[in-house]
């Protein structure tokens, strides 16, 4: 291959090979072009001379040669004569989109090379190519000598560029960058008034008349307390509306008074046969003159009183009231409220060895209402949260108290003051319910959240308490758990687990077996008191719960598991009985459900 004088190539000079990489490098600006006779002649008035300047960057001290290519079309430009070559077998080069110079390491065969193809393969025109051999390897010994000379170029380019180390420096500014960046700290925008929704108000709201006229200001009133708060110690029982009418304030305490004076029957404790007991359940019914809203929020305990003359119920709500309710009196005075605490009332029980006291307990105070004195005296009073507490003997002179930390205290009710005698921790991490064996006195029965045991309490002490007998198999949060009335040979519990478990605790034994279970819903979820089952006192083997089913009702189970009767009306009963209670001697049911209202069913 021959270079003219004027850096022309001639095709046909160029081997076969050549003209294929020189083809292949049309992507990057290279194109060759082989124009006819008459293409020639047409484009001989606007020929163009091309002029490719390869100028690399000056360094200092140093003069770098300035490299040129020339080429013409047809007969034009600066070439001259000596530039131009035979018609129809003309090569020129098109200048292409300059690639930006990229540094690689030396002796590496860049873009262009055999490898590939590109601009940086243009050869200098002030050098004839012979040396191009003489800085290659052998391995490029056989390619052409405008090969060679391209080769060569780009690799002292790419050692130049090396030299220049632009990699590194950018790597330095970017953390330069970087760091002062980190540095600087934005402050928040201030909010525009102007980006603010405005509200629209009625001319109600903004005290406007119609007529656009400003209302007069009323003056602002004292917020009232939700639950006013309950001073400790003795308490009037004044009911809650002392602008009521005294008098039957008067008549509603007479009437307690009078019925806790007669003496009920003592008839001895026995269990009917199952055909006579249906028969009472089935007598049960509901009417509308026996539903009453007794309390003003969701009932938590409630207790009958044992009169067999009057209906007379207490109920406690999550407030701290206490509403009493002679069933008996059809007029909308009948019940009255009281307020002696101030946080929800969790159990009481109307004294059995006198019924004139009704004991009541709330997280903070045991209080016993004398209604002899017209005064609710307070027994104990404690820093712990209380749970619930039942009678230790007979006379209802000491109690056992649960806690909902998990422990337990011994109150007496004959000592001064209101401090506990005894506190025990029995390894509950809660404690909901208690209740005493009905025979062993010494007994009592304690649930927690997924504990239930029974304890002597004889043996009680401040730390390490271990349990009479456990009751196993509960896997959720234990509701209640209480003996039979009569015997205690059986205990019933309630669990979150769906599921209500009768268990055999005719001989108290390390670990006690269960007797039956019954799956059912027990989800009351947070609105409603949780469910407590009951034993009926009239009937050893039979328990009393509320229901979640539909149509709303209260449910009798036999300790069998089997369901014996359900209480229900469509027209008077529309809501969920969560705490229900039994009379001790007559076929009386009592169920309060989350709105404070009571529903008795009797025969």
């Amino acid at each position: 291959m021959a270079l003219s004088q004027a850096g022309t190539v001639e095709p046909e000079e160029l081997s076969p090979r050549t003209r294929q990489r020189m083809q292949e490098s049309t992507p990057t600006g290279i194109a060759e072009l082989q124009l006819s006779p008459e293409q020639g002649e047409r484009r001989a008035g606007a020929a163009r001379q091309l002029r490719v300047l390869l100028t690399p960057l000056a360094v200092a001290g140093r003069r770098l040669p300035q490299k040129r290519l020339l080429g013409a079309y047809g007969g034009g430009g600066g070439g001259g004569a000596e530039g131009r070559a035979p018609a129809g077998k003309k090569l020129c080069l098109e200048p292409g989109p300059r690639k930006p110079a990229q540094a690689s390491p030396p002796g590496t065969p860049p873009a262009g090379s055999p490898a590939g193809n590109g601009l940086d393969g243009v050869w200098d025109a002030e050098s004839d190519g012979s040396d191009g051999a003489e800085a290659l390897p052998d391995g490029y010994s056989e390619l052409s000598a405008y090969e060679r000379k391209r080769l060569k170029n780009i690799t002292e380019n790419a050692k130049f560029f090396a030299a220049l180390k632009l990699h590194e420096s950018a790597a330095k500014l970017h953390q330069i960058a970087t760091k002062r960046q980190s540095r600087v700290t934005r402050r928040a925008k201030a909010k525009k008034a102007e980006d603010e929704t405005v509200r629209r108000r009625s001319m109600r709201l903004q005290r406007v008349e119609p007529s656009g006229i400003p209302m007069p200001k009323m003056p602002a009133q004292p917020e009232a307390e939700e639950y006013p708060q309950v001073p400790a110690g003795p308490l009037p029982m004044v009911p809650e509306d002392q602008m009521g009418n005294s008098k039957l304030t008067e008549n509603l305490l007479t009437t307690w008074m009078r019925i806790s004076e007669m003496k009920a029957n003592d008839t001895e404790k026995r269990t009917c046969d199952m055909k006579r007991y249906e028969d009472s359940l089935n007598s049960m019914v509901l009417s509308e003159d026996n539903i009453k809203k007794v309390v003003k929020y969701r009932v938590c305990s409630m207790a009958i009183h044992p009169s067999e003359s009057i209906i007379f119920v207490a109920a406690g709500d999550k407030s701290g009231q206490i509403g009493l309710w002679n069933v008996n009196c059809k007029s909308e005075e009948g019940a009255h409220v009281f307020i002696p605490h101030n946080y929800p009332v969790t159990c009481m029980h109307f004294s059995p060895f006198n019924p004139a006291h009704l004991l009541s307990l709330s997280n903070d105070t045991l209080r016993c209402g004398d209604v002899t004195r017209a005064v609710f005296d307070e027994i104990c009073r404690s820093e712990e949260n209380l749970s619930s507490f039942d009678f230790l003997e007979d006379n209802a002179s000491t109690a056992i108290v649960g806690d909902w930390d998990g422990s337990v205290a011994v109150v007496d009710r004959r000592t001064p003051g209101t401090s506990s005698e005894l506190s025990a921790d029995i390894g509950f991490k809660r404690t909901r319910t208690v209740h005493v064996h009905p025979v062993n006195k010494q007994y009592f029965i304690a649930a927690g959240s997924v504990d239930v045991c029974i304890y002597d309490v004889r043996y009680l002490k401040p730390n390490g308490n271990k349990p009479v007998s456990s009751l196993k198999g509960h896997t959720k949060s234990v509701a209640s758990a209480y003996f039979s009335p009569v015997t205690g040979n059986r205990v019933v519990t309630v669990c979150a687990d769906d599921k209500l478990r009768v268990y055999d605790t005719t001989s108290l034994s390390s670990t006690v077996a269960v007797l039956s279970t019954i799956r059912r819903n027990n989800n009351t979820g947070r609105w409603l008191t949780r469910f407590r089952a009951i034993w009926d006192p009239k009937q050893e083997d039979c328990f009393v719960v509320g229901s979640m089913a539909r149509p709303r009702q209260i449910e009798v189970f036999q300790d069998t598991g089997k369901l014996l009767h359900s209480f229900y009306n469509l027209d008077f009963l529309s809501s969920v009985c969560s705490i229900n209670v039994v009379h001790p001697s007559k076929n009386i049911l009592v169920g309060g459900n989350s709105s404070g209202r009571l529903h008795v069913f009797k025969e």
